[in-house]
């Protein structure tokens, strides 16, 4: 994590029992995801393997070592886990060397948390290398908080990356709003107990009991938000 949290940030915000939001990145907020795709396929072009197509839902916004380890096993490719971290970080921030698409409702979105001071963190399963070259993209002075893959110990699927998260914004999870993409990061907010909302992107998500399925973020607002959030009795 790279930001302190002004005390301005930690309250509620304003008319809501929401208290934060917390926001992957990935196919979420930048159309990314196809970058890290091609990325894969180069690297593993240049290790002397092509990369079948219906592996890509498998990979998609996993962390780095599950994606990298799939990848390796699936190829037979002669290299260490170590190796090919290096390799496809390197290979996609220079895909991105000139900045990454935001989703359509993505500036917007961001824009509107920000106007109405709404503490808002960045969750990413990508490392902090990744993260800081994207932000550049995102505004960083649009996020009170970022925690990146390699900055906890257990990242996506586990709840740990928005638990730490909605601990540095002094939120309840419980009072958090998660905005996900893919299967593997709707699980670790479900897990944090936050309430989810799911914009898919490679993969469909199945409907399931307090998840909500929009088709963009176009469709996500602040009142909307608010309104995932139930009173507590």
């Amino acid at each position: 994590m790279t930001s302190t949290v002004p005390a301005s940030l930690t309250r509620t915000a304003e008319g809501s029992s929401l208290q934060a939001v917390l926001l992957d990145m990935d196919g979420t907020l930048v159309d990314s995801e196809g970058f890290w795709w091609d990325a894969e396929v180069e690297v593993f072009k240049g290790l002397g393997h092509a990369l079948d197509e219906s592996w890509r839902e498998v990979v998609v916004g996993g962390p780095m070592t599950r994606s990298a380890g799939f990848l390796i096993e699936a190829t037979g490719a002669r290299i260490t886990l170590p190796e090919l971290t290096v390799l496809l970080n390197e290979t996609f921030e220079r895909r991105i060397g000139l900045g990454v698409p935001l989703m359509p409702g993505a500036a917007r979105l961001l824009a509107e948390l920000s106007a109405h001071q709404v503490p808002t963190a960045l969750v990413s399963a990508s490392h902090r290398r990744i993260v800081d070259r994207v932000l550049l993209s995102l505004g960083p002075d649009n996020f009170a908080l970022t925690v990146a893959g390699d900055d906890v110990a257990r990242t996506k699927p586990h709840p740990d990356p928005y638990l730490i998260a909605a601990r540095g914004l002094g939120a309840d999870p419980a009072r958090c709003a998660v905005v996900e993409d893919t299967a593997t990061g709707v699980a670790a907010a479900e897990a944090a107990g936050c309430q989810v909302v799911v914009v898919p992107s490679v993969a469909p998500i199945a409907p399931a009991e307090g998840r909500t399925i929009v088709g963009s973020l176009e469709e996500v607002d602040l009142v909307f938000l608010r309104g995932l959030m139930t009173p507590r009795r």
